[in-house]
């Protein structure tokens, strides 16, 4: 009897992997669309909103690098599920929240819980994408969160206008039940996918000759891929340059607002414009380091390439709040996400590249925990400038950080530890 597989299957599983990073920004970019009217009915200031914004990411770096070292005893499928159906419930408790605290208390939940899917992304495109592949599905996958960026606005607006901003926290959050379904009955490690043609297979050549990770697999020595130097590299990159996305993500809605003159429908129409520019960056800023690979180039030289192309884009950001209006701000800030998405295209693919498949997760988890501590500490300075001084400040320092980034990586990793990485 002739087995049923799917064609192109690790195209599909790349197709999941945006979906559930698409639904990951839609839940946690909620909030931040629809805090004028939480601001109202729960009466919480300028600070209160930072102080919440600190609890999630505080709840973010923490568990981002547990969620790395989870996802690398349990397996990508059973990670992704404890942490998708956990977040899909937080991102729901939210429409409960009555004051700060219970509010607060909710988002770190979401913190804790959100993390998990990007080390668990980043080991699924381990698994299933050769080196010259692997920045595309990267790409691909963090094209979600300029889709669920933009899918934010539009929808919490739209919900929070007909039903109120409550239950656009619980449809926002069921999202994430649906795609589990869809998850369990197709993904599994290329080696065990019932789904998966003789042909692919064949194709992804020395991939199926490596060991699944799981319980079964030997447990990642973490402190030994903390204190290594391509580890320690890329913790202090991400540590600088995420967060200037943060600030994008958490910052631009109250930004339009106070500084623009935008009310709740002019967000819900406008402010998901950037994540469009975010959503093509990342696509083409995994096609470059692969073009340049398949094209003769080293690996190193090719990551670094791309990531000096997306690096070098970013000053634009320091003209968003000189501009004489809004629709010179936003077509800055669109050129912001741009080159950030191409960098992280590329940024996200490091870990992939220079560590063996059981550590990838736990690799990637680390490097997050330091964006995310970089989050905090940037968004606590945030809430005091702009409501001490203005925005643009804030605004200067995301347009240097990735330059400064990028200059880092170009000296701290040089060649032989990229040939170390795919030696192993």
């Amino acid at each position: 009897m002739r087995r049923f597989t799917i064609p192109k299957l690790r195209w599909i599983i790349a197709g999941l992997l945006l979906a559930v990073t698409m639904i990951n920004y839609t839940d946690r970019l909620t909030l931040s669309v629809l805090i004028g009217d939480v601001r109202k009915d729960l009466t919480l200031s300028e600070t209160d909103y930072s102080h919440l914004v600190s609890l999630f990411l505080a709840a973010y770096a923490i568990m981002y690098a547990v969620s790395g070292w989870v996802v690398d005893r349990v397996g990508t499928r059973h990670g992704f599920t404890i942490f998708v159906g956990a977040w899909s419930v937080a991102q729901m408790l939210h429409g409960l929240a009555w004051n700060k605290w219970s509010l607060g208390g909710f988002r770190f939940l979401l913190g804790l819980t959100e993390p998990g899917s990007f080390p668990a992304a980043v080991k699924a495109v381990r698994e299933w994408f050769p080196a010259d592949q692997r920045a595309i599905g990267v790409g691909i996958f963090n094209t979600g969160s300029a889709l669920g960026a933009a899918l934010a606005a539009p929808l919490a607006a739209t919900l929070g206008i007909r039903y109120g901003w409550r239950a656009a926290f619980v449809v926002t959050g069921a999202l994430g039940i649906v795609w589990l379904l869809f998850w369990l009955v197709i993904y599994q490690p290329p080696q065990r996918n019932r789904w998966l043609s003789r042909a692919e297979a064949a194709a992804l050549g020395p991939l199926m000759q490596e060991a699944p990770s799981g319980p079964a697999a030997p447990r990642p020595d973490w402190k030994r891929v903390f204190l290594s130097r391509p580890c320690l590299t890329l913790m202090l990159a991400r540590f600088l340059a995420d967060p200037v996305i943060y600030f994008v993500i958490f910052w631009l809605p109250a930004y339009l607002q106070k500084e623009r003159g935008f009310d709740l429908t002019m967000i819900g129409r406008y402010a998901w414009i950037p994540y469009v520019f975010g959503g093509f960056g990342y696509v083409v800023g995994g096609w470059l380091s692969g073009k340049l690979l398949r094209a003769g180039w080293s690996l190193c030289r090719a990551r670094k390439v791309a990531l000096a192309a997306g690096a070098a884009l970013l000053p634009t950001a320091i003209l968003a709040p000189l501009v004489p209006n809004a629709a010179l701000a936003i077509a800055a800030t669109s050129v912001v996400v741009l080159g950030h998405a191409i960098w992280v295209a590329n940024l996200l693919t490091l870990p992939a590249d220079l560590f063996p498949g059981t550590e990838v997760g736990t690799a990637s988890g680390f490097t997050g925990m330091a964006g995310s501590v970089g989050g905090i500490l940037a968004n606590l300075g945030t809430g005091y400038i702009v409501s001490s001084f203005s925005y643009l400040p804030a605004f200067i320092a995301a347009g240097l950080l990735h330059p400064l980034a990028c200059l880092l990586l170009w000296r701290l990793l040089p060649p032989r530890v990229f040939e170390q990485g795919a030696a192993r």
